[in-house]
């Protein structure tokens, strides 16, 4: 069967060649392409061919729990869930982009992005604006679509996006860049190129879209792992590439649990004296199922007419190492040793309230998190920006926007909000307190806290009746 996933056509390589753009992907193609592979459990290791000791040609399958899917899975539940959420320093800001972001499904399709993007090293978020309904979307993109354009140890300021859409039942590419242009501000370029490269008009498609962002339209995202496989690339390294024999050992394991028990079934060794003469050709055959490999003749013997063979199991043995390659795998990957174990039926358990003295698994999650958050802040500043350009949205500037993480996982959340509530005054102040567990910006906080709510009444309240004791002072004194 043909491999149908997308990837980078020849088109539009030399279309961006002609523009002036060296394309890194050819560096990177073959590496993404091979993590792509584990995520999916396919390739040599997992279908092979083989001969037996008697010359004959067989396939050979290796059972998989797709170890390198399961840790992209694990990082991106444990980065981005409902929990995490965008603040900015202007309420009006996060209403708007709270409901944006709901509305376009950005968290639930984020995890998406995470989980693909860890797995092969890069991903995207861009920006898709439609002028005439308006309309704006965030798109997400995976490293097999992701070309950058221009890069250096800071970051990659402009970026190509292709994927494929469809023009009455014909496949087309669309070739989408976000670049800068003389002024410093950001503009989106779509082309649209058929099979034979050759570029396409579709009515209602801008050939350029001046976005006037300062800051750039898209975002990548990346794990937090240095790329060791291409020297100066702007695409990120697989979060399991230094776990590739690990990710062996744990199917190796798996599958010689299970292979265990299948060449361990019952044998049934029957003698001549039980098999029936059949009628063609005088040949014997045994009255079973053809298909039936437990059963086995004994030739030329009567003694112990039917003889039964129980292999002795293995299984403990293989389920212990198969145990230990799975905490291997949590170790090799950022999570530390205690993240991934077996529960008591055989099945992969992973840690559900994770104690704070994993300092490896809290380690590697600030440190995706800063790379991560990062991102996110990117792609929204750009939506803020273009809602007010194309969307008509009155936003006030934003200010500075950050990304709060929920960090439950790796830290009792409840015992830390306890806590701060205990050394509210001493520490902490109210308003603070309200900042840091609800969200709110400085200036709501302070609004809402109500012991400082109360004392402003009770301060107006004294307030008023030491004026008019003071007003009869006075007038007492006029009168003397």
């Amino acid at each position: 069967m043909a491999d149908e996933r997308y990837g980078v056509p020849g088109a539009i390589g030399t279309y961006l060649e002609k523009r002036g753009y060296d394309v890194p992907w050819g560096s990177m193609a073959g590496h993404i392409n091979r993590w792509d592979a584990w995520m999916r459990g396919t390739g040599e290791f997992y279908d092979y061919d083989d001969y037996d000791s008697e010359g004959r040609f067989y396939h050979v399958h290796r059972r998989s729990i797709r170890p390198a899917k399961r840790v992209c899975r694990e990082w991106s539940s444990l980065l981005m869930d409902e929990q995490t959420s965008v603040q900015c320093e202007d309420e009006a800001c996060n209403e708007w982009l709270e409901g944006f972001l709901a509305q376009s499904k950005f968290w639930s399709r984020g995890q998406g992005l995470v989980q693909r993007a860890f797995g092969l090293g890069t991903g995207a978020w861009a920006l898709w604006v439609d002028t005439a309904a308006p309309k704006m979307l965030i798109r997400r993109y995976f490293a097999n679509m992701t070309l950058p354009l221009s890069w250096d140890e800071d970051g990659v300021t402009e970026c190509a996006f292709a994927t494929r859409i469809h023009m009455r039942g014909k496949p087309v590419d669309q070739l989408q860049m976000h670049l800068l242009n003389e002024g410093g501000t950001y503009d989106i370029h779509t082309v649209l190129l058929d099979e034979m490269g050759r570029e396409v008009k579709m009515d209602g498609v801008l050939p350029v879209l001046e976005t006037g962002c300062p800051t750039p339209t898209f975002a990548i995202v990346k794990p937090a792992i240095e790329n060791t496989m291409e020297e100066f690339s702007p695409y990120g390294m697989s979060v399991f590439e230094d776990a590739i024999d690990v990710i062996q050992s744990v199917d190796l394991a798996y599958d010689a649990i299970f292979t265990e028990v299948d060449v361990g079934k019952i044998r049934v060794f029957l003698s001549d004296m039980l098999l029936e003469r059949g009628d063609d050709e005088g040949q014997r055959v045994i009255p079973f199922g053809k298909d039936d490999c437990t059963v086995f003749r004994k030739v030329g013997s009567s003694e112990d007419m039917v003889q039964e063979f129980a292999p002795s199991l293995r299984t403990e043995q293989q389920v212990k190492a198969y145990r230990t390659a799975l905490q291997t795998l949590g170790d090799q990957c950022g999570f530390g040793l205690g993240y991934f174990d077996i529960d008591e039926k055989g099945g992969i358990k992973t840690a559900t309230e994770v104690s704070s003295d994993n300092s490896q698994l809290m380690r590697s999650i600030k440190e995706h998190e800063n790379l991560l958050g990062d991102a996110i802040a990117q792609i929204c500043t750009a939506a803020l920006h273009c809602a007010r350009t194309f969307l008509g949205v009155s936003l006030p500037p934003e200010g500075d926007v950050t990304v709060k993480f929920d960090d439950s996982i790796i830290q009792d959340t409840a015992a830390e909000k306890a806590q701060d509530l205990a050394e509210l005054d001493l520490t902490l102040n109210d308003w603070e307190y309200r900042m840091k567990w609800y969200n709110e910006d400085e200036e709501t906080a302070k609004a809402n806290v109500p012991r400082a709510q109360n004392a402003v009444e009770e301060t107006e309240e004294e307030g008023g009746e030491f004026g008019e004791g003071r007003a009869e002072g006075e007038e007492g004194e006029a009168e003397e």
